[in-house]
């Protein structure tokens, strides 16, 4: 936070915690004020890169590294261009080397790493995909209008529903009341006994208890999901190409020892290994460790190589 400043009048964050920061399409930052110094005649140069700007394009400052914002611009304003989907493509290597080749534009642009020549090959896509582009875009704000009316309609339906649980619980509650009332009008009036009263009393209230509990289970089954789909509607989705191949089978590792058969780490007690080797303490067992795989290790090594002699004698002999 310390860092969070404006460039040109050196004000930051930790001086005034109140100073808003506002980011261009460069990526570089200058407070409010400076903003409206500096840009009085709706453009001017940035302070850091002189690159030409415009007033209306400055916008707050959402995350505290400016980059970042300067990423999610870059990103929205390609993705207006490269609008295909998934169901564009013929294969899944083609759709995932298409949304590669957004990233590498989205990258080079946000980075400033070789800007003319990715701006001339957005350029070149847009003329030879306008036709395309432009029935996306469509399709686009239709789904989004659809989407926001189904996210109304759950907000509508999220506050009848509330309504409808505070209406109620307003009755439960005036319900209890009057249970109550009735109580102590039984208790002035009637000649019962007060024990028998708040027996009938008890009874009426556990009655009414159930009542509630059982209407409180009678919830109205939703007619939508949170993702706007409807119960029971029956959603084409386009089927995941499965890719067929061999699955991977372990082969035990075959070493050779040039040496005597080494025991089995469970025949290694049975066999007398262990007698003279530490028992492991309880804080060598945390990592794994036993006295038996250590002893098993340790005859490996032993027994490795030990059939080597007659190799190594006809070798010196030749």
């Amino acid at each position: 936070m310390d860092d969070q400043g404006c460039p040109r009048c050196k004000t930051t964050k930790y001086r005034n915690p109140s100073l808003k920061l506002m980011v261009n399409v460069c990526g570089h930052t200058l407070c409010e004020n400076c903003v409206e110094m500096l840009f009085v005649r709706g453009s001017g140069n940035c302070v850091q890169c002189d690159r030409l700007l415009r007033k209306n394009n400055f916008r707050v400052q959402l995350f505290e590294d400016p980059t970042v914002d300067k990423e999610v611009d870059i990103r929205k304003r390609v993705l207006k261009i490269y609008n295909k989907r998934d169901f564009d493509f013929p294969s899944l290597r083609e759709y995932n080397d298409y949304l590669e080749e957004v990233e590498d534009i989205v990258y080079n642009l946000t980075n400033n790493i070789d800007v003319e020549n990715t701006k001339q090959r957005m350029e070149l896509y847009q003329r030879e995909n306008r036709d395309l582009i432009q029935r996306n875009k469509v399709k686009l704000s239709r789904e989004q209008e659809e989407l926001e009316e189904l996210l109304l309609l759950e907000q509508q339906g999220n506050e009848q529903r509330r309504l409808e649980l505070l209406q109620e619980e307003q009755r439960q509650l005036q319900a209890k009341k009057k249970n109550k009332q009735a109580l102590l009008d039984e208790l002035e009036q009637s000649r019962l006994p007060a024990t028998i009263l708040l027996a009938q009393h008890k009874a009426r209230a556990a009655e009414l208890e159930t009542q509630i509990e059982q209407q409180k289970q009678a919830v109205k089954p939703t007619i939508l999901f949170s993702s706007g789909i409807q119960m029971h509607q029956t959603v084409s989705l386009h089927p995941v190409s499965m890719i067929e191949e061999e699955l991977y089978q372990y082969q035990p590792l075959q070493v050779e020892t040039y040496g005597p058969l080494v025991p089995e780490l469970e025949q290694l007690g049975r066999l007398g290994y262990l007698n003279h080797v530490r028992a492991a303490l309880p804080q060598d067992t945390a990592g794994g460790y036993t006295s038996a795989l250590a002893c098993h290790r340790a005859v490996q090594d032993a027994f490795s190589g030990l059939f080597l002699q007659g190799m190594n004698s006809s070798t010196a002999s030749v």
